[in-house]
């Protein structure tokens, strides 16, 4: 039997939050000298482009493998093997003497990160019981989205002490992260695609990913997170800055204040967003975040005003809540068995959004303006939205 905690989740849950937090706030530290370290190679701005977009790349196509690799040891395993395989790589790249060299460790770096990624959510998503999936969801993306916050301010002055001194502290902090995963997932964790919690049930297969696709829930699911990855992880990081520094004419301080606001609320709403997940229903859930979300970014599109871009910022943040735990509760009830493929295949549409969206939405501005490529994340977004209404009012019992 599974060990409960504080609100009826697994101990688990908690132990890959600490994870997930230890994990953000390395790579925090380390985000601010990725671009400083590779031109110090003497190498161009396309170059360190690719320096940072390689590990996104490789993070995406090997996550469908890493979720093969769950289904065949287990979880643990393969979480503990990510985090190691992106310490020592990334270690190894703060001590490069070439710019291939960097390269070639950070593209590494991003099969384990997928190996990470996945396992820990297949994880997470196996030993929450269905009832709880949504807070479980919550409290892991919380664990992300703290050390997401405190790690840039520290990662932007230890650059300027050394370059290469933020990735050896992030690979000490990915080895710790490995250790307590290894430690304390004490989770009954039996090698091969019938693992079960309970040897006198009956084995649990786990779910084919073509009859995945089939569930309106899992589909949906995927759209949701298409959006998440093309404004979260994509255009809010790539377009946000430039917008307020050239369409509103203000500081970079004031783009840091935009992210912040949307982060505050987003870490303020997210319990409360998993436990209306789990107690108001996925569909409603779905809905609400996607129509805030769809709300929130349309005002973007509105002629350039200060006032109007915090609240954006700040009201995309109340949306991201919801939209960080309605999905993956989702496809935990797609999937309630070690469905290695099926969340390999969900977080590679958020990966897809995050590589995406920044290029195509600079296209649009590049061609049109700010507003056209606004409109067309709000269209991404809002797709989510007509996926949530297509859900079946009453979900099926898991």
């Amino acid at each position: 039997m599974l060990r409960r905690g504080s609100g009826g989740l697994p101990r688990e849950v908690g132990v890959l939050a600490v994870v997930a937090f230890v994990v953000a706030l390395g790579f925090g530290i380390v985000a601010p000298a990725i671009p400083l370290f590779a031109r110090s190679f003497g190498v161009g701005t396309t170059a360190v482009g690719l320096a940072v977009s390689a590990f996104a790349f490789f993070r995406f196509v090997s996550a469908f493998g890493g979720g093969s690799l769950v289904e065949r040891v287990g979880e643990r395993l393969v979480l503990a093997t990510g985090l190691v395989l992106v310490a020592v790589t990334t270690g190894l790249a703060g001590l490069a003497t070439s710019f291939p060299t960097f390269l070639a460790l950070r593209s590494a770096g991003g099969i384990g990160s997928a190996m990470f990624t996945v396992a820990a959510l297949a994880l997470l998503l196996r030993v929450s019981p269905p009832t709880h999936r949504g807070r479980a969801a919550a409290t892991y993306q919380g664990g992300f989205i703290l050390g997401g916050i405190a790690g840039p301010a520290a990662g932007g002055l230890l650059a300027t002490l050394s370059p290469r001194l933020p990735f050896l502290l992030y690979a000490g902090f990915l080895l710790v992260a490995g250790a307590v995963a290894l430690v304390l997932l004490r989770a009954p964790d039996v090698v091969g695609a019938g693992a079960r919690e309970d040897p006198t049930e009956p084995p649990v297969e786990p779910l084919p990913l073509r009859t995945a696709l089939r569930s309106r829930a899992y589909v949906a699911a995927l759209v949701v997170n298409l959006g998440i990855g093309w404004v979260l992880f994509g255009v809010r990081n790539s377009l946000v800055p430039l917008y307020v520094t050239e369409e509103l004419g203000r500081s970079a301080a004031w783009a840091g204040a935009g992210l912040l606001a949307g982060s505050a609320a987003q870490a303020l709403a997210l319990l409360r967003s998993g436990r209306l997940a789990d107690t108001w229903g996925r569909r409603p859930s779905l809905v609400l975040g996607t129509a805030t979300g769809t709300a929130a970014l349309a005002l973007l599109v509105l002629p350039p005003q200060t006032g109007v871009f915090l609240l954006s910022m700040a009201t995309y943040g109340l949306a991201a809540a919801l939209l960080a735990s309605v999905p993956a509760a989702l496809v935990g009830d797609v999937s309630p068995a070690r469905g290695g493929r099926v969340v390999a295949v969900f977080q590679m549409a958020a990966d897809l959004g995050a590589v995406a969206g920044p290029l195509v939405a600079g296209w649009l501005t590049d061609v049109a303006s700010y507003q056209v490529a606004f409109a067309a994340s709000t269209a991404v977004v809002a797709a989510g939205l007509v996926a949530a209404l297509a859900l079946p009012r009453a979900q099926p019992r898991t």
